[in-house]
């Protein structure tokens, strides 16, 4: 059973009202994405679709100063982003909106867009309901998410996307469709004697010459790898 709470160096994320629980691969993606927008995009509004627990706004909230709004489609989890949001140190800049990012109004377009949308679309779904739109694409087809990155997105804005690993090609594809490229590609391991299970994804409306990157999460033994080490020792407790 996961716990109810994920305690970080500058906040703390509850969750036991949210589907999808706090991972390390999201967390990975909540470091990597504050990087990059830190050191090499404008940061001066960012969109998190589908925020869940508001853990990937809260850890580039700590590392970029701009204004953020999260939407959630489900109630229970916006709520508790709300909270978590509350309780931290960027209340003021962290807006919680819950709504269908697929119809939501948001009166404006973006310099930033995060997502870690939902995985493993026509395969087997749970029998829980929430997980199925957490976790399945039944609730935000990739199509529709690219469609709303497309139009809320500004010209020389960027986006950023958790995806699993076999669907990188698939991606690849239907990202030139909506008028976007790729910019970096960083392909995730669980440790260095594992395959790849998940890819990081960096584009925009103009980016340039595509990036491949590589990154294991822990060696072959139960150590962290000093890549990982290296992007979350500002965010995990013990690093």
């Amino acid at each position: 059973m996961a716990n109810n709470y994920f305690r970080f160096k500058q906040f703390t994320v509850h969750q036991e009202q949210a589907a999808m629980k706090v991972t390390t691969d999201a967390c990975l993606f909540g470091a990597w994405a504050a990087k990059n927008i830190a050191h090499n995009t404008k940061g001066n509004n960012i969109l998190d679709i589908g925020t869940g627990t508001g853990l990937l706004s809260l850890m580039i909230a700590q590392e970029v100063n701009a204004q953020i709004d999260a939407i959630e489609i489900d109630k229970a989890a916006a709520e508790q982003a709300k909270e978590n949001t509350a309780n931290s140190p960027w209340k003021d800049r962290i807006h919680i909106l819950h709504g269908d990012a697929r119809v939501f109004d948001f009166n404006k377009q973006y310099d930033n867009i995060i997502s870690n949308p939902p995985f493993y679309e026509n395969e087997l779904t749970s029998g829980n309901m929430l997980k199925n739109t957490a976790h399945h694409d039944a609730g935000l087809l990739i199509s529709e998410l690219l469609g709303i990155i497309s139009r809320q997105l500004k010209d020389d804005g960027r986006f950023f996307l958790l995806l699993p690993f076999k669907r990188h090609e698939e991606i690849k594809a239907a990202i030139s469709k909506y008028g976007m490229k790729l910019g970096t590609i960083c392909m995730v391991k669980q440790s260095r004697a594992h395959s790849f299970f998940r890819v990081l994804i960096a584009g925009g409306k103009k980016e340039g010459v595509l990036q491949m990157e590589e990154l294991a999460i822990k060696e072959n033994s139960s150590d962290y790898t000093t890549e990982f080490s290296k992007l979350l020792k500002d965010y995990y407790l013990y690093l």
